[in-house]
């Protein structure tokens, strides 16, 4: 298998497999890393993918996809790499073993001509190798799922074989095992089904193929965008775009490739492989200037007094006096008038062989798809499908194609702008927003279903902004939403809500809204607890944790060697929603720990200043509360307040190994 060199000296060890030594990591990637190594029992070069922890977290998981592996492992063709062996690191992670091959993959090669266009023969014969290769595994129910240029390899006879089933399919299996939920695949490439997530079959790897065969062809790919979810969205939502001219008779065939929906696809390879015999029937065709030149020269042998003879022949057979007859004196007569020699009608031959008349209304709408397809919306001044929708609008406004196309570019635009606010670059979302504005105010298309769409959008957008506001109780933010809201025109209803949400956000000193610990809000990312932490809690923790109970320091009594104190019993009577004394340092953090897995939040204790951000509310007794602060070391922490025992104000530092009768703790959450 071959890969980009990766020379990344910052990478972890390389991995121990037993009979191999790996040499360097060759690529990787979210799911796995690919290493170059050796087979030392027979020498040989090897690429061995092994899978990340995250992508198989546990033994279940690693288990189907070895299993899935082996599946793989039985496809036996000439165009598919095959896998040596499967086996787990000495860490436990799953990994298989390929050739390597090292003349590099699809996407390093060009087809593109000296003299201009595509090597179509080799594009013809690339493509067909590849469907041998996907029929085989299809029948096998196998879906390779993620066919691209970097999966397509060559072999040291220059022959293309198709790499990577590693995140294959097998139908009938269910989701896919090694990463259940996620869409996998490379999404330049990836079906609009695969993309939301949805079962695949083998005419995902078909619409992949389709793609693959657009790059060959073009040199560049059918849909481009800045970021993954973009490209996933225009693959879903774009139409297909047109090829260039010499290639035109490839379009029917990327049509059906490229359809939107499965059923509007190839059914298999075969139908696609007959498909493919047509475009090749097609290039065998004359082109049509050629074509007109043969027809031209004979027709232009042929004497002026025949195309007349023709021309009264069609007027009488069709019942019409469009041509009356032949005057030698006074030249023509058309409706039975004379027209002047001078102004006889345009030569037959020329007028046959002259191009048709230009359509401006299709024209517009073909440059405004064509400008959307290519994310030319605004710009540039001479080729942007703004002005190319303003001109089909003008040209003939009730038309229903024109209507599609304004919401097409309406969507379009909508998306950008979106995009920007999801990623809070707001002055450029404000610019398509102002754009959006524009398109419905010159097209009347104001309450269109692509405009109502775009609102909804919008303020499902600022919702999901006020929510982060809301997670980090960050007024500003809230305040920047609504005024969002306010210029970005949304339904009035949903600004109401929005503003209601931002209303509801605490305010410092206000307790948080369903903390369990009845929180309040501090400043600098936190919230405090008002009360410490009571007996009856911490009596839960030590239910369910088993934890020991730490000794007891008070001043030094020799009765108190033959009596121990703990948190149960600190020799003085307590009811259980008062604070819990006589728990260490480590006690107090361990129990910050267990609350965070029981509530979802994250808990600790506090520093020294978050700890005056809002005084304790202790019944009972006065006590000290631990703080997170190391004194000299760690063996030493610091308390802070006064307490029954201790009247001073200032920070003390105690042992952290013992419980003191006068000492508990309450704790902050990180927000």
């Amino acid at each position: 298998m071959s890969f980009p060199l990766n020379n990344d000296t910052t990478a972890s060890p390389l991995p121990q497999i037993k009979g191999y030594r790996l040499l360097r990591v060759i690529n990787h990637g979210g799911m796995s890393t690919v290493y170059l190594g050796e087979q030392i029992a027979l020498s040989r070069e090897v690429a061995i993918k092994v899978m990340a922890t995250q992508a198989l977290s546990d033994e279940v998981s690693r288990r189907r996809f070895e299993n899935e592996v082996r599946t793989i492992a039985r496809l036996e063709h000439p165009h598919v790499v095959r896998i040596h062996e499967l086996g787990r690191t000495s860490d436990g992670l799953p990994y298989y073993t390929m050739p390597y091959l090292a003349r590099g993959h699809l996407g390093q090669r060009s087809f593109q001509l000296d003299a201009g266009g595509p090597d179509e023969p080799r594009v013809l014969e690339t493509v067909r190798t590849l469907m041998s290769a996907l029929e085989y595994a299809h029948g096998r129910g196998v879906v390779h799922r993620d066919v691209k240029a970097e999966n397509v390899l060559f072999d040291d006879a220059e022959r293309p074989l198709l790499a990577d089933f590693g995140i294959a399919l097998r139908r009938g299996f269910g989701p896919r095992v090694t990463a259940a939920g996620l869409a996998v695949g490379s999404t330049a490439y990836m079906a609009p089904e695969q993309a939301r997530g949805e079962d695949v079959d083998g005419r995902a790897d078909l619409y992949s193929l389709g793609v693959l065969t657009w790059e060959m062809l073009t040199g560049h790919l059918p849909y481009q965008a800045a970021d993954a979810l973009s490209m996933a969205v225009m693959h879903a939502q774009d139409p297909i775009p047109k090829l260039p001219k010499h290639l035109r008779h490839w379009q029917r065939f990327m049509n059906r490739a490229l359809a939107k929906h499965p059923g509007e696809r190839f059914d298999d390879v075969a139908q696609m492989s007959a498909m493919l015999t047509l475009v090749e029937r097609r290039r065998s065709w004359p082109r049509l200037t050629a074509l007109r030149e043969r027809l031209a020269a004979p027709l232009r042998r042929v004497p002026r007094a025949g195309w007349i003879g023709v021309a009264m022949l069609v007027a009488v057979v069709g019942g019409s006096a469009l041509l009356a007859g032949v005057d030698s004196d006074q030249g023509f007569f058309r409706a039975g008038k004379p027209v002047a020699p001078d102004t006889r009608p345009d030569d037959p031959i020329a007028s046959m062989l002259r191009p048709l008349p230009e359509a401006p209304l299709q024209n517009a709408l073909d440059d405004a798809r064509r400008q959307i397809s290519q994310r030319n919306l605004t710009a540039p001044a001479d080729d942007n499908a703004y002005d190319s929708v303003l001109r089909a609008w003008q040209a003939e406004p009730d038309n229903v194609e024109v209507q599609r196309v304004i919401d097409e570019l309406t969507t379009a635009l909508g998306a950008e702008m979106l995009a920007h606010l999801g990623a809070r670059r707001d002055s450029q979302a404000q610019e398509y927003f102002t754009r959006v504005q524009q398109l419905a105010e010159a097209t009347a298309s104001g309450d269109s279903a692509a405009q109502r769409q775009l609102r909804q959008d919008t303020a499902d957008a600022l919702g999901e902004r006020m929510r982060q506001a809301e997670a980090g109780f960050d007024h500003k933010r809230a305040a920047g939403v609504l005024a969002l809201a306010e210029s970005l025109e949304i339904p009035a209803e949903a600004t109401q809500t929005l503003q209601a949400r931002a209303k509801a956000i605490p305010k410092r000193g206000e307790v948080l809204p369903n903390d369990p610990s009845g929180a309040v809000l501090g400043v600098n990312g936190v919230a405090i607890s008002r009360k410490p932490v009571s007996r009856d809690d911490y009596a839960r923790f030590v239910s369910q944790t088993a934890r020991e109970s730490a000794r007891c320091r008070e001043r030094a009594s020799l009765l108190r060697v033959l009596a121990p104190r703990d948190w149960r019993d600190p020799g003085f009577g307590q009811g259980e929603n008062e604070p819990v004394v006589c728990v260490s340092i480590a006690d107090a953090q361990a129990y910050a720990k267990w609350y965070s897995r029981q509530t979802g939040h994250d808990y600790r204790l506090p520093n020294a200043a978050e700890s005056r951000q809002t005084a304790p509310e202790i019944s009972g007794r006065d006590l000290s509360l631990w703080l997170r602060e190391c004194a000299a070391d760690c063996n030493q922490r610091k308390v802070t307040g006064t307490s029954w025992r201790s009247e001073n104000d200032s920070d003390r530092t105690l042992d952290a190994g013992r419980g003191y009768d006068d000492v508990g703790f309450r704790l902050v959450r990180e927000l």
